[in-house]
């Protein structure tokens, strides 16, 4: 297993892509549109970001603007090779599944929800070179 990225909400993404590159040095590593779902993604890391470094994804979600600071928090994800399995596994340890494995709105890439025992969320997106990492989630 390894840490992929962080997700935070974001209201204003030129603002806050400003601050993440030029206050704290990052690198914009991506960026992405999805008019159908009215959002808009930004990566940004060190380094080259993954899969060496953990990235920040920003997500404006079009028209708004600001968020209460308990809202602003989104999930942090983690690289399993099947993301099934990793739900299966999960739940069977007495976790909490709150997405069944399947293709992210928009997109192919396979992800699932878990939470924690305190409610936050943990995405599990499926990618074939998280064979070898650690015992976890295989």
């Amino acid at each position: 297993m390894r840490l992929l990225h962080t997700m935070l909400r974001v209201g204003d993404l030129d603002r806050s892509i400003r601050f993440y590159t030029e206050v704290l040095g990052m690198t914009l590593l991506r960026r992405s549109e999805n008019p159908e779902y009215r959002y808009t993604l930004a990566f940004l890391g060190y380094e080259g970001g993954n899969p060496g470094q953990a990235e920040i994804e920003l997500t404006y979600n079009w028209g708004q603007t600001q968020y209460e600071m308990g809202t602003a928090y989104g999930h942090i994800a983690i690289g399993v090779p099947d993301a099934r399995a990793a739900c299966e596994k999960i739940r069977a340890a007495g976790g909490c599944v709150t997405r069944e494995a399947g293709p992210v709105m928009g997109g192919s890439t396979v992800i699932a929800f878990v939470s924690d025992p305190d409610g936050y969320k943990i995405e599990l997106i499926e990618r074939a070179d998280d064979t070898a990492s650690g015992q976890g989630l295989r």
